[in-house]
C-alpha cells in the first residue's frame, strides 16, 4: 500500500537583516542591544548645511541671522561614568578625550565646515559600554552663525556591529546656540539611545556647556576655555 506522504520540510529561517533605525519625536528611543551594536566602536557623525530658504525665528522678527565666514559647530558630550566621574569631550580646551581609557568617548578632530563628507565625528568604546552611566551628545555653534535656525542638521550612530540609528534636528524656531543631540543610558543590561533634539537658549553669561549642564542636572564646575 502507499507510504504516508511526508511531513514538509521546516522552512529554513531567514538571516535578521538589521536595517537602520530612524529615530522621531514619535518614537524617540532604541536598544543599543536589540540593533547588534553591543561591542566595538560606535562613531557619532554630526553634518549640516543651511537652508537655502530661511524660515526660523529670526525671519519672525524681521531680521536674518547673522552668518559670517566659515560656520563652526562643535560636537561634544557630557559623561558619566558608573565610578562616578563627570567630564566633557570637546574641542575646547584640547579635551579630545580617549577610545581606549576613561572616559571610553573620543572626538576625532574639529571640522569647520560641515559640508565635507565626514563632517564631525565622535566615537564611543561599546567594549566599555558596563562603564558608562549615561552621555549627552550635544553640538554648540563656535562661530559663524548666532542659532541653528537656518540649518538643516543629521546625527547618525554607527555602531561597528550593528544598525546605524540616525534622526533629524528638525526646524529651530528659538534663538539656541546650544542643541542636545542624543541621551545614552545604561540601563544595567543595554544601552538606551534617545533622541532628543533639543535647542536650549543660554542665559545671558552663561556658556553653552553650562546650560546643557544645567539641563540634565550633570553639577560641574565650568571655567572659560579656548580652542
Amino acid at each position: 500500500r502507499a507510504r504516508p506522504a511526508a511531513p514538509p520540510a521546516a522552512p529554513v529561517p531567514s538571516p535578521v537583516r538589521l536595517s537602520k533605525v530612524t529615530l522621531t519625536k514619535e518614537a524617540p528611543t532604541v536598544s543599543l542591544s536589540k540593533q547588534g551594536g553591543n561591542s566595538g566602536e560606535m562613531r557619532v557623525n554630526l553634518s549640516w548645511q543651511v537652508r537655502k530658504q530661511f524660515k526660523g525665528w529670526g525671519a519672525k522678527l524681521g531680521r536674518a541671522v547673522a552668518m559670517h565666514g566659515d560656520l563652526d559647530l562643535d560636537l561634544c558630550a557630557l559623561y558619566e561614568l558608573t565610578d562616578g566621574r563627570k567630564g566633557v569631550v570637546q574641542a575646547l580646551g584640547n579635551a579630545f578625550g580617549a577610545l581606549h581609557q576613561p572616559p571610553f568617548i573620543h572626538l576625532d578632530g574639529d571640522d569647520r565646515t560641515g559640508g565635507s563628507a565626514n563632517g564631525e565625528n565622535l566615537s564611543i568604546n561599546l567594549d566599555h559600554k558596563n562603564q558608562l552611566r549615561r552621555v549627552v551628545i550635544f553640538v554648540t555653534i563656535y562661530e559663524g552663525a548666532r542659532s541653528f535656525a537656518d540649518l538643516d542638521a543629521t546625527v547618525t550612530l554607527q555602531p561597528q556591529n550593528g544598525a546605524a540609528i540616525d534622526f533629524s534636528l528638525g526646524e529651530c524656531t528659538v534663538p539656541s546656540t546650544v542643541c542636545a543631540l542624543a541621551l545614552i543610558t545604561n540601563t544595567g543590561s543595554d544601552l538606551l539611545v534617545q533622541r532628543e533634539a533639543r535647542f536650549l537658549v543660554p542665559e545671558r553669561g552663561v556658556s553653552p556647556q553650562r546650560t546643557i549642564d544645567y539641563a540634565y542636572g550633570w553639577g560641574m564646575n565650568w571655567t572659560p576655555g579656548r580652542k
